[in-house]
């Protein structure tokens, strides 16, 4: 590969080539429903907006049934674009709740919802633009391409091979990996056949490309933060001002390489 593109490209999933919001309101609603038992069980007209606008605050599932307590319970949006960490933590200490337990009643959900109705739960999926017409290209090309996601494995690869794109289980590295991103590209790099190796990564939540920047070893790795994903506006700006992290178009992603930096 030459210096305008990458021998490995790693790419996050939700909100870099899957849109789930719908998808992730409904499974946490249901969720909700069943950890809180309320007593109205239908959604008010203005939760899932709100839901929607607060998805950036996510970093893994189990905290999306628990931003619906939140919101239900009153908590202000701003508040909880601020203080998400602590607010979340405390809603698990007065419920007396673990992360573990909530993380489990959503797979099951979600596994119970794939095997009884398969295309009312892919139909609640929107993928960006130009993202899988990249990803085939990319996979026809002599470029690695890897899934690095905090989704389970077995989702991604249900939404892709409806898309038409089969990626090898061993490709998709997902929540049940158990580990950070960053150390997932460490041993992409390391297991890499073909050196030197220029590693991409394309991820929506700064956080994690701010980890991936503090890792010495990984200087090298070049880092975007999609524009179009699951991201605020001072992220976004965040991005910008920073020399590492390069953000990204939805219409650049799906351009050549070379048109990304």
């Amino acid at each position: 590969m030459t210096n305008n593109s990458p021998t490995i490209l790693a790419l996050d999933f939700d909100g870099v080539i899957c849109d789930g919001l719908i998808e992730y309101f409904q499974v946490a609603w249901r969720t909700y429903c069943q950890v809180w038992s309320p007593a109205n069980q239908t959604p008010s007209d203005d939760l899932a907006s709100r839901f929607y606008r607060l998805r950036p605050v996510i970093e893994t599932g189990w905290e999306m049934p628990v931003l619906i307590k939140a919101l239900v319970a009153g908590i202000d949006d701003e508040k909880i674009l601020q203080e998400w960490a602590s607010i979340a933590q405390q809603i698990l200490l007065e419920d007396k709740l673990q992360a573990k337990e909530i993380a489990t009643k959503l797979d099951n959900l979600r596994d119970e919802w794939i095997v009884t109705d398969l295309d009312g739960w892919l139909s609640l999926h929107r993928f960006y633009p130009g993202v899988v017409e990249k990803i085939k290209a990319t996979l026809a090309s002599k470029i690695k391409l890897y899934i690095v996601t905090t989704k389970e494995g077995r989702f991604v690869q249900q939404l892709l091979q409806q898309q038409g794109v089969t990626l090898p289980k061993e490709a998709i590295f997902g929540k049940e990996v158990k580990r950070p991103k960053y150390e997932i590209l460490r041993e992409l790099i390391q297991a890499a056949q073909e050196k030197p190796v220029s590693l991409w990564f394309v991820e929506d939540r700064i956080k994690t490309l701010q980890l991936v920047k503090q890792q010495t070893d990984l200087e090298n790795v070049k880092l975007f933060l999609a524009d179009w994903g699951y991201n605020t506006q001072p992220e976004r700006n965040a991005a910008e001002n920073d020399s590492r992290i390069q953000l990204i178009s939805l219409s650049q992603f799906a351009e050549d390489f070379s048109a990304w930096c």
